[in-house]
């Protein structure tokens, strides 16, 4: 089975990590696609994070319509800060059957050459790029690298960070949620502080 892999904090998920997440696993050649939630981004403050079990449990009420795409806690028993080598080394001794590829954003395409042994992960990995707008320069070697694959997805502009500041300051952003992480993020008045 072919898995992608799309990592994120995913504080909150939001529609726009569906739109792609869906896009992948019904135009790409993938079976299913894990949304892998990431316990510390070493490039992010983790102050910021809520917990690791109710960001899970946002992408697991966000995804259950969709039999293609499962929430992966994965990340959650490997040593942090996570990186993705690592939790791809650990998945291929845990499910040496499936071939796991990677999802990126354009913009992380960009800067994939400063990752921890960004050559290991090109060198046995696929990876999946969808488009973003950046004003990072292009990386045009790596772009016509013949594990890097293109998708033509729709450019979607939606960030976590906007919607919990938004949030904050007290912004109806209902219609960027999956109804049932709305209600999840409102009933435990998440992001209000």
């Amino acid at each position: 089975m072919k898995i992608g892999l799309y990592f994120g904090t995913y504080n909150p998920i939001h529609v726009g990590h569906l739109i792609i997440a869906n896009h992948m696993a019904e135009f790409a050649d993938l079976d299913q696609i894990w949304m892998v939630v990431t316990p510390h981004n070493p490039l992010k403050k983790k102050a910021t994070l809520l917990d690791d079990q109710q960001r899970l449990q946002m992408v697991f009420l966000a995804t259950e319509d969709y039999p293609k795409i499962k929430p992966s806690d994965i990340e959650f028993k490997l040593p942090q800060p996570s990186y993705t080598v690592i939790t791809l080394e650990h998945l291929k001794e845990k499910y040496p059957n499936h071939e796991f590829s990677l999802i990126m954003g354009e913009d992380n395409l960009k800067t994939l050459h400063k990752w921890r042994n960004y050559e290991v992960i090109l060198e046995n990995h696929d990876i999946y790029v969808y488009p973003r707008i950046s004003d990072e320069p292009e990386n045009v070697e790596l772009k016509s690298h013949p594990k890097i694959h293109v998708i033509d997805a729709p450019i979607v502009e939606i960030s976590s960070t906007f919607i919990r500041n938004s949030i904050k300051e007290g912004k109806n952003i209902q219609p960027l949620l999956p109804p049932k992480v709305w209600e999840y993020i409102d009933h435990n008045n998440f992001y209000k502080k």
